[in-house]
């Protein structure tokens, strides 16, 4: 089953061979890869780019964990460009290598590769990389699925579509789950084990037990005015 995020693949369309940096952002599984790796990559194969042309590189994957040194990446990266013709680098969760940036500043001085990362983590805010890009990052930010793009794969009527959308949002795993068990541990999951995490760890919290208060005091005021100070007294 394949989602169309037709938006987004016009955001790369009009960023492709503008000697920038294409810097994909979103919070973790709303479809950064798939767009990058599948519907992306798609369109330059439809277009006239030689598949050998595209070179992909997935960090996150233990067959690639030599790749996460920039310079052994730097190196596998020149020499899969052959000749003069247009590379399109495509790089996912670019956060694994550490000094990344240095790789990335390299490649804009090579003016036959347009480059394409995804990152996703604490260490990848966006407001964060488009600094170290030092004005040459060219940021598309991705969200989840919108109503319109999960009802075009949700199998069953208009109605039950509208009442798991707004129970169980637009992360686009969710449309290929049954139960209502499966959706609410997925999300329970995900918000425990990736979400909150993150935000304990770029925020070096030590009180764990409190923050998780602390959200659920704030889930349980959604649509009610609150500050600190009320906060605080909870």
């Amino acid at each position: 089953m394949e989602i169309k995020r037709d938006a987004y693949l016009q955001q790369l369309i009009e960023r492709k061979d503008n000697g920038m940096i294409k810097v994909i952002t979103g919070i973790r599984r709303c479809g950064k890869s798939f767009l990058l790796f599948t519907i992306f990559k798609r369109y330059l194969l439809e277009n006239g780019v030689d598949v050998d042309h595209i070179i992909e590189i997935a960090l996150d994957g233990i067959e690639n964990e030599e790749l996460r040194d920039p310079k052994v990446c730097f190196k596998y990266i020149k020499d899969a460009m052959k000749d003069d013709g247009k590379y399109y680098l495509l790089l996912d969760e670019v956060q694994f290598m550490p000094r990344f940036e240095e790789v990335l500043n390299s490649l804009l001085r090579m003016s036959n590769i347009d480059v394409y990362v995804t990152g996703s983590n604490s260490k990848f805010l966006s407001s964060d990389i488009m600094t170290e890009f030092r004005g040459r990052g060219d940021e598309i930010r991705i969200y989840p699925l919108s109503f319109a793009e999960f009802y075009s794969v949700y199998d069953g009527d208009y109605d039950d579509a509208w009442d798991d959308y707004m129970i169980y949002g637009g992360l686009p795993q969710i449309v290929s789950f049954q139960s209502e068990r499966q959706k609410a541990d997925y999300l329970k999951n995900i918000f425990a084990n990736v979400y909150l995490k993150n935000v304990i760890e770029r925020n070096k919290i030590q009180n764990v037990d409190e923050i998780g208060i602390l959200v659920d005091v704030l889930a349980s005021a959604i649509g009610a005015p609150t500050n600190p100070s009320k906060i605080a007294n909870t």
